[in-house]
């Protein structure tokens, strides 16, 4: 039963493109490959910045050093679209154009050393450590039909350096500002689809890529927990903070190429005539040689007998190429 559906379908699929292609008369045209979009484009980002810190200082004098750990959500959104054009160009770009890639960073993290000095009520400090987050990267590029798309996610560890400072506003409370500079590494994607369009071979290719860097300004407010120390700045404390983040450059490419389909029956096989135009050209279906793929449309060497200005010749090769759009149709791909 199955096997007879199947049957069926592919009769179906057939008898349709057989009636497409042979109820077209023959019209004017020139033999031209199919124009499809090609370009690049870059962006990076900036956002808000939220969330909380621990860490534990020791004081010697007036040096201060201690280790610190933070996490942060946020949304370092690098979004590009567009960036296509055509050879020869094409004005309006046709609907089909359409080209977006997006870098996205909800999150990072860090655990750092820190080393500071002290005057009073204020302390200075420096800071560096690893860092951590989730990188996403996403891109789809279509022109004439065609799509191709490729997305990852990828958890990265890199590093962090910074510097700010403190200030006592009471002894069991800091306020603080500083600055950081979030390096997580560079991920790219890439993908490639190739497909018919207008009597064409369409091959699109893409690739994008990030650097998941960025810098960062918070001002936050922490809680001590040993208030009573004979050092001001020793022992440990917690509390949050908030403020912006930029960076995150991510760039595309999206390039795109196409050829005329050979119609060489040399270049064919499992060869079957479907049915006769009114013009006597016959319709077959067939599979090329290097390819299980099973098409419908005709035999450049029957063409040229019937429409010798429809047919190329290749000087190095010696097969021959149809224009289909001289005919009036063009080859058809049934699944």
């Amino acid at each position: 039963m199955i096997y007879r559906l199947r049957t069926i379908s592919l009769s179906v699929c057939f008898m349709a493109a057989v009636l497409a292609l042979s109820c077209k008369d023959a019209a004017a045209g020139f033999v031209t490959p199919a124009n499809p979009a090609f370009g690049s484009n870059a962006a990076n980002a900036s956002s808000w910045l939220a969330g909380a810190h621990a860490g534990y200082n020791w004081q010697q004098g007036a040096a201060v050093f201690g280790f610190e750990t933070d996490l942060q959500a946020t949304h370092l959104n690098s979004s590009m679209s567009g960036g296509l054009t055509h050879s020869p160009p094409i004005v309006p770009l046709p609907a089909s154009d359409f080209a977006s890639t997006t870098a996205l960073i909800e999150y990072y993290g860090t655990v750092r050393g820190r080393l500071g000095w002290s005057a009073g009520q204020w302390m200075f400090f420096g800071t560096a450590g690893a860092a951590y987050g989730n990188v996403e990267l996403s891109s789809t590029f279509s022109t004439l039909g065609l799509r191709t798309f490729s997305q990852t996610s990828e958890q990265k560890i890199g590093w962090v350096v910074g510097a700010g400072f403190e200030y006592l506003l009471r002894p069991n409370l800091m306020l603080s500002l500083g600055y950081q500079y979030v390096d997580l590494g560079r991920i790219g994607i890439s993908s490639t689809t190739t497909g018919i369009s207008g009597g064409s071979s369409v091959t699109l290719g893409q690739a994008a890529t990030v650097h998941a860097q960025f810098q960062t300004v918070m001002a936050g407010m922490s809680w001590r927990f040993a208030p009573g120390s004979s050092s001001p700045w020793a022992g440990g404390y917690a509390g949050g903070q908030g403020g912006g983040a930029w960076g995150n450059n991510a760039a595309a490419t999206y390039a795109s190429s196409s050829q005329i389909i050979p119609s060489d029956m040399r270049l064919k096989r499992d060869i079957a005539l479907l049915a006769r135009r009114g013009d006597g050209l016959g319709v077959y279906s067939f599979k090329y040689v290097w390819s299980e793929n099973v098409y419908v449309g005709v035999m450049a060497q029957e063409v040229a007998l019937l429409y010798p200005d429809a047919v190329l010749r290749d000087d190095l090769t010696g097969y021959m190429a149809v224009n289909y759009t001289r005919l009036g149709l063009q080859p058809m791909s049934l699944p």
